[in-house]
């Protein structure tokens, strides 16, 4: 049997995401992202082909850098208009009793205490089958719009927040109730023993939280922990803290490498590297048949939109897109960023003179991530070849059409897959935790940092 994969729907609660012009294909359902009978059809779907969870992608901010300007991404929907993804989740808990869900939720303009309940909350309402997705926002818009700020803050400047947001939303949830704290005791009158809730007398360099978290322990009391951190520091953080880490390597050496320097650190700061599970980003196009699926790809890359890849390419670079000749090798052009935005696409084709014009057809369809094409077999042997030689524990399918390429998905993909047994039939525990790391581990484990105030709090009293 093969080692069974964790898969999630990659989404946005938006009218398309990562794919470029997409949305204009009659087939595709992103406009329907306002409507809540949308969502909770496609929670049920998810949860009949036993999908982990879906994992939502979100943005404090908008793209504004092509041209000076967000029209362009307003006219292509490149990640603009967006709904904020966290209101969904009752509703489509309520409809599911497996499925999972990974919400983005920054550390840059948000506070521990008030997350804190929002997520014990969520974790509340969806029996314990919440994440919290961890980024420290890098849109200029949104530090102006949230921050008053013209710039976002330094990277090791949100980072160094976004550690210690981490402490002390843990604290909050691991250390200031304990499991027996609430007593519903009517016939004395006692709802909550109060000598077992305790002030957390946090006092940092970004947060001062001297009192008590307003909820009681929720399922998993801490949300399972995600990031996304690439860079030296985010992979640090990662190693710290995460219990699962979403990458978009472009392709498996790459993978490789990523994953055994995560598991390393991790095992530098004392922590089990099987206790961090790694997902890595995909886009399927999918049908009966490979010729099909080709079909339907070269369909797709009609569509792909120049300008809104150039926007949505413009946001996550920094760069205005828009300065250079779509038809010029960029290798010719002198330009801050220009070297990493290159050195990215060599490793995709080291002969290719990559132009603008290669850049936005790549990346028209499921953005930077590595794009599998094909029917049943092929797609499974390819998503099975990822799992064998990188070691990753799954997958965040991603789409180029909202919610038709995941239906394809599990109508040709999902039982290819269960016949092989790299995915599950069944779930073996209720709680996101334990989909991602076994029966009865629905709570942080004891080498998580967040752990020790579970002791704390105890030893309060």
């Amino acid at each position: 049997m093969a080692k069974q994969m964790r898969v999630f729907a990659f989404d946005f609660n938006g009218p398309a995401h990562l794919s470029a012009g997409t949305w204009r294909h009659p087939k595709d359902r992103g406009h329907e992202y306002t409507n809540l009978k949308y969502w909770t059809e496609y929670a049920k779907l998810l949860e009949s082909a036993n999908f982990d969870g879906i994992f939502f992608a979100d943005n404090d901010g908008y793209h504004e850098n092509y041209k000076g300007s967000v029209a362009d991404s307003l006219k292509d929907a490149a990640q603009i208009p967006t709904n904020d993804p966290a209101y969904l989740i009752p509703a489509m808990a309520a409809v599911t009793e497996n499925l999972s869900f990974g919400v983005t939720s920054s550390t840059a303009y948000d506070v521990p205490y008030k997350l804190a309940r929002k997520f014990s909350t969520l974790d509340h309402l969806t029996d314990g089958r919440i994440g919290w997705n961890v980024v420290t926002s890098y849109s200029t818009a949104a530090a102006r719009n949230l921050a008053n700020q013209e710039q976002v803050a330094a990277h090791a400047d949100r980072y160094n927040r976004a550690e210690e947001f981490i402490d002390v939303a843990t604290r909050l949830w691991e250390g200031s109730w304990e499991d027996d704290a609430v007593v519903v005791d009517k016939e004395n009158g006692v709802y909550v023993d109060p000598s077992k809730v305790h002030d957390i007398n946090y006092e940092g360099t970004h947060f001062s939280v001297p009192g008590i978290h307003q909820c009681e322990p929720s399922p998993q009391r801490t949300p399972v922990i995600f990031q996304a951190g690439g860079s030296p520091r985010g992979v640090e953080l990662a190693a710290k803290t995460a219990e699962a880490v979403f990458m978009n390597a472009i392709d498996k050496p790459t993978l490789k490498k990523q994953v055994d320097a995560l598991r390393e650190k991790a095992v530098e700061f004392g922590r089990d590297p099987e206790h961090i599970a790694t997902l890595q980003m995909i886009t399927v196009i999918s049908a009966a048949t490979d010729e099909e699926a080709q079909a339907k790809y070269r369909e797709y890359l009609n569509l792909v939109s120049y300008d809104g890849a150039m926007a949505r390419y413009s946001g996550w670079t920094g760069l205005d897109m828009a300065s250079f000749d779509p038809d010029k090798p960029l290798k010719d052009v002198e330009a801050k960023g220009t070297a990493t935005m290159l050195t990215f696409f060599q490793k995709v084709d080291a002969e290719k003179e990559w132009t603008p014009s290669d850049i936005a057809e790549y990346t028209g369809i499921g953005g930077t991530s590595p794009v599998i094409v094909g029917g049943p077999e092929t797609v499974a042997d390819e998503l099975s070849s990822w799992m064998e030689e990188t070691g990753i524990s799954g997958f965040n399918i991603a789409n180029a059409l909202k919610f038709q390429d995941i239906k394809d998905f599990t109508e040709f993909v999902v039982p290819e897959l269960q016949k092989r047994g790299a995915m599950r039939t069944s779930f073996s525990g209720p709680t996101l935790r334990e989909h991602l790391f076994g029966e009865g581990v629905a709570r942080l484990p004891e080498d998580h940092p967040g752990s020790a105030y579970r002791k704390q709090s105890t030893e309060a009293r």
